[in-house]
């Protein structure tokens, strides 16, 4: 440089070996520590513990490791029984016992509240929990690859296209993925061995080869029924009949078999076009005294057990007597909405996807529901709508995407002056933003209760009770 200054190389370089403490855990699941002052990101590894990792990867004010011994262990480590753990990488928290999982989700809750939502006074609650935290889910998407003209079903190991095939002809049990319902997990093994069967000159005239993109089954643990969604390529598929025949004489419970033409190489997994197969064109589940009808591309939540617990504490928050008026801004097939009606005077549920909405209005017939009106649209087109209508609803739910609310909806919420918000979210880091953007305009957070909608994973749901600041006229 010719001035004799020295330039400063990073504190941590690649391929580095270190030793270091892990105090911390991230929203990604991932154990967190510092070396020579620099953020190191380390899977697998539990606040507490100290460790020797080898540095992977190297960024500007962080790095990420690679655990290669655990010197000091946590005593709330245990040793995951899914034997694709290591791989899968859809179950970040195998390796935590079940009421620290519990624990540490709250403190992410907490942690993102306060860093970045200035919200440290608020109340947080400690996680809710399963009694049972294993075969919870009532849907699972598995890929489908084809190697040697055989089909397996499986999921796509951590950050690549390979496939681990988790329905292994003969394998010992428990066979397939341990959050899957085991009667799902059956299908899907059963489904596997009929591919083989009669799946071989499907779509034998297609240049690209692979026939078979997905298998979607959903059940409804209510009523018992199952739905299985076959995602292939278009063209004819000459074992089809026997397929779906031989299917149904094993599970007589599969209510409804379709297939979903998607040709694109990339994107959602459904494409526009479904083809009933055999049964009906939906399935019903019962919850909570209701009955919601579902379509293979609805939205409903996969955790059976805890949606109930997510749900009552919606209507414990909404506080109803049977004289508001309530928004459900983000309603999908309607069961929020529904689930609330029987309490209050009025409920409207806002949703863009018209499918949901057709779902939506259905389960209303179906349940006798005569107090809710569905509308098709953005929430941040419809809220502002229903605003300059002058409507003012005594309560708003907010149960957004991951990404959480557009600030059109936030703007249009606060403008409405409700005396409650209850917002649900599935991520802390969008809920702490919009919070924040809501406690400045006249909203104060009362309470918030995480729920364990997804044990073992690092996903967290949360339930937030909002109030109308006393001093703030509307």
């Amino acid at each position: 440089m010719g001035n004799g200054m020295a330039i400063d190389g990073p504190p941590i370089k690649m391929a580095e070996k270190i030793r270091m403490q892990i105090n911390g855990l991230t929203h990604a699941g991932e154990g967190v520590g510092r070396h020579n002052g620099m953020a190191v990101f380390v899977p697998g590894t539990l606040p507490g513990e100290t460790v020797l990792a080898e540095v992977v990867d190297v960024k500007r004010s962080y790095a990420r490791g690679e655990l290669l011994e655990i010197v000091e262990q946590s005593p709330a480590r245990r040793r995951p029984p899914c034997s694709y753990y290591a791989s899968c990488g859809g179950c970040r928290l195998q390796h935590v016992n079940y009421a620290e999982q519990l624990r540490l989700k709250t403190g992410l809750v907490r942690d993102s509240l306060v860093r970045l939502a200035g919200l440290g006074e608020v109340k947080v609650l400690p996680t809710l929990g399963m009694d049972q935290p294993w075969h919870y889910r009532n849907k699972a998407s598995f890929h489908v690859a084809e190697h040697s003209g055989k089909y397996e079903l499986g999921y796509y190991e951590e950050g690549s296209r390979t496939l681990s095939g988790i329905f292994r002809a003969g394998g010992s049990p428990p066979e397939g993925c341990l959050l899957v319902d085991t009667e799902l997990n059956e299908l899907a093994a059963v489904i596997q061995k009929l591919l083989n069967k009669h799946g071989s000159t499907a779509g034998s005239h297609k240049r690209d080869g692979q026939f078979f993109r997905h298998v979607v089954l959903r059940k409804a643990a209510g009523s018992g029924e199952m739905m299985a969604v076959l995602v292939t390529v278009s063209g004819q598929w000459p074992g089809g009949k026997a397929f779906v025949s031989e299917l149904l004489a094993a599970f007589p419970a599969l209510a409804s078999v379709k297939r979903n033409i998607n040709d694109a190489s990339s994107g959602p997994v459904f494409g526009q076009q479904f083809i009933t197969l055999a049964g009906q064109d939906r399935i019903t589940d019962r919850l909570g005294g209701l009955s919601f009808r579902i379509s293979p591309s609805s939205f409903y939540q996969v955790n059976p057990a805890q949606t109930l617990v997510l749900y009552e504490k919606v209507l414990e928050y909404a506080a109803l007597t049977g004289a508001e008026t309530v928004v459900d801004a983000y309603s999908g097939v309607g069961t929020i909405a529904l689930y609330l009606a029987g309490r209050a005077k009025k409920v409207y549920g806002l949703e863009v996807d018209a499918q949901a909405v057709a779902d939506a209005r259905l389960n209303a017939a179906l349940n006798q529901i005569s107090n809710v009106e569905f509308l098709a649209g953005e929430a941040e087109k419809l809220l502002p709508e229903l605003a300059a209508q002058s409507l003012r609803p005594d309560v708003i739910v907010l149960d957004p995407p991951r990404a959480g609310c557009n600030q059109a909806v936030l703007e249009a919420v606060a403008a409405m002056s409700a005396s409650r918000v209850i917002y649900v979210s599935c991520d802390p880091g969008t809920l702490a933003r919009d919070l924040r953007f809501l406690t400045c305009r006249g909203c104060q957070v009362r309470e918030i209760q995480p729920v364990d909608m997804f044990p073992w994973t690092r996903h967290v749901e949360t339930v937030v009770c909002l109030e109308r600041k006393q001093s703030v006229k509307p």
